[in-house]
């Protein structure tokens, strides 16, 4: 099992259609075992995109996950992060793909509605980020026999 941090931004919220970008990680069969809303702050924000600090755009991305209330969310599942990626479509909304979450529901630039981890390190990362050991759960789901095939 792998797992992966999804924020979904201010402007998800902000177009109340959280729930049902939530909605669509939770039909493909992942497994939510953190949940969280968040005022994130600038020292926040900035950790979050350390990775691009000194280029044209971080002051952008900052000002943007700072604007309003993030969901912070930790999902688990096999290949986590590919398959969220995936879902979760190319990051300029443009370019994504109809039937991703952003090519479906984004259209411009820094309102691509949320962020997934791109990689093993980079989750652990960014879980460790948002989420205090406490707040990440393991428990068993009865669906998941149906769901997840047995090794």
């Amino acid at each position: 099992m792998e797992r992966t941090l999804v924020l979904l931004k201010p402007d998800a919220l902000q177009r109340a259609i959280a729930m049902q970008i939530l909605e669509r990680f939770e039909r493909r069969g992942l497994r939510f075992i953190g949940l969280k809303l968040v005022a994130a702050s600038r020292e926040q924000a900035s950790q979050h995109y350390a990775e691009h600090e000194g280029k044209f755009f971080f002051d952008g991305l900052v000002a943007h996950l700072q604007s309003g209330p993030v969901v912070a969310v930790v999902l688990e599942g096999p290949e986590a992060i590919s398959v969220v990626r995936a879902m979760v479509g190319a990051t300029r909304p443009h370019e994504a793909a109809a039937g991703t979450i952003r090519g479906d529901l984004a259209l411009a630039g820094l309102r691509n509605l949320v962020h997934a981890s791109d990689s093993p390190e980079t989750a652990a990362r960014e879980i460790a980020h948002w989420f205090d050991a406490d707040e990440v759960l393991d428990y068993d789901r009865q669906l998941d026999r149906w769901v997840y095939e047995s090794d």
